[in-house]
């Protein structure tokens, strides 16, 4: 069964950051985050294994889980 690859696995990680932050220059708020729909979107749908999406919602929501603490607590 696949699991959620939590090694590094990227070529060039610096070269996907700065294409991803240029992507996202000289935008708004509103408009960064449809970038952001759309690519999460997009990569769930090449990943395409609904067990590994639940995942990486579950690591992602609770590194997310904190920092609302912070801001509302």
């Amino acid at each position: 069964m696949p699991r959620l690859e939590l090694n590094p696995n990227f070529t060039d990680p610096d070269a996907f950051y700065a294409a991803l932050a240029a992507a996202h220059r000289e935008c708004g708020d509103e408009q960064s985050e449809r970038i952001n729909a759309r690519l999460i979107l997009l990569l769930a749908n090449h990943i395409g294994d609904q067990q590994v999406l639940e995942e990486a919602l579950e690591i992602a929501a609770q590194a997310a889980a904190p920092e609302a603490r912070r801001r509302h607590g």
